[in-house]
């Protein structure tokens, strides 16, 4: 085909609701695109294999249904808010007033198309949180340290901040948390703390770091828990940006799995005995994800508590992987 057929293949294909493209040159398409991708294939005479969509499977975490998964590239992800603690009704009229449609996902979590404009509706960070489904449910790991800190005051590490998406959940589940958090560039920091200031944190400390070659100085056993939310492949949402699927060089696994591992060598350290590690990816690859646990376990005498993937592709979500280990 050509490039203007695979184009429009593809939007019918993708598609599930009726579409301007293809009402002028596809209108038979048209008329059939909230049809299922099976019936489409069959209305038009083709066959298709859906590990062709990711040329990597074979490297797959366990647990992960392949056809699925790789049928889920071929549907745009949702976009995913979760609401602050005490937010919820002003959300939710905000929401209702704006007309905007929307799926709760959990007691704090909605669901948008991502087309809408939510910058217009809410004040974010204040009110809500960009953050896919799949990272709120990373939340389930920290909640489960309420009873093992029996409302102390802790201390806690993000040491790949980010923009610190991770961190506001850990504040608003934590809110006396004694919080630290780093990252390679102070540029990437700078987001961060207008975030925190958008989020009403005020208390933390923060300071650039590169864990790849450098330990967080004077700071053995200093924390409670520490979040590492670690740089990957980012597998795991390919949805969202599916050049990789053609441009992502398998090689590039190693690299990204031995730089986790440095990252880890140097982070834990700073754990206190009996502390707890938060290690996560947005990578569906088991290199990344278990081989990097088993590391962990072996080379640093981790215990893990809990270990599993995250499947978001069945709810147009990111797919990622999370393991809280002990210190022993």
């Amino acid at each position: 085909m050509n490039t203007e057929e695979r184009i429009l293949l593809a939007l019918f294909l993708c598609a599930s609701s009726t579409n301007e493209i293809l009402q002028q040159l596809k209108p038979e398409w048209n008329e059939k695109v909230e049809s299922q991708f099976d019936e489409k294939l069959k209305l038009l005479n083709l066959s298709f294999d859906y590990k062709e969509i990711f040329p990597f499977a074979d490297e797959l975490s366990d647990g992960i249904e392949v056809e699925q998964f790789c049928r889920s590239h071929l549907v745009q992800p949702d976009l995913f808010l979760r609401i602050r603690p005490g937010m919820k009704e002003i959300v939710l009229n905000k929401l209702k007033k704006a007309a905007i449609d929307f799926e709760e996902k959990g007691d704090a979590c909605i669901a948008l198309s991502n087309a809408t404009k939510i910058d217009e509706v809410f004040l974010i960070n204040k009110e809500v949180v960009v953050q896919d489904w799949s990272s709120q449910r990373v939340g389930e790991f920290i909640t489960s340290l309420k009873s093992k800190f029996s409302n102390k005051k802790i201390s806690a590490w993000d040491c790949c901040a980010a923009s610190g998406g991770k961190s506001i959940m850990l504040f608003d589940l934590f809110p006396n948390v004694e919080l630290t958090v780093s990252d390679i560039r102070d540029s990437i920091l700078v987001n961060l703390q207008n975030r925190f200031a958008e989020a009403g944190i005020n208390k933390y400390n923060s300071l650039v770091l590169d864990l790849s070659t450098d330990q967080l100085r004077n700071s053995m056993n200093s924390f409670d828990f520490i979040i590492a939310d670690v740089p990957c492949s980012g597998s795991g949402t390919w949805g969202r940006t599916p050049e990789n699927l053609r441009f992502f060089n398998r090689d590039q696994i190693d690299k990204y799995v031995s730089l986790q591992k440095s990252i880890m060598g140097n982070c834990i350290p700073s754990l206190k005995p009996n502390g707890y590690l938060l290690y996560i990816t947005c990578s569906v690859f088991k290199k990344e994800n278990e081989e990097v646990v088993k590391f962990l376990q072996e080379q640093h005498q981790l215990q893990v508590v809990e270990q599993r993937i995250i499947k978001g592709y069945d709810v147009k979500a990111d797919t990622m992987f999370a393991a809280l280990l002990k210190k022993v």
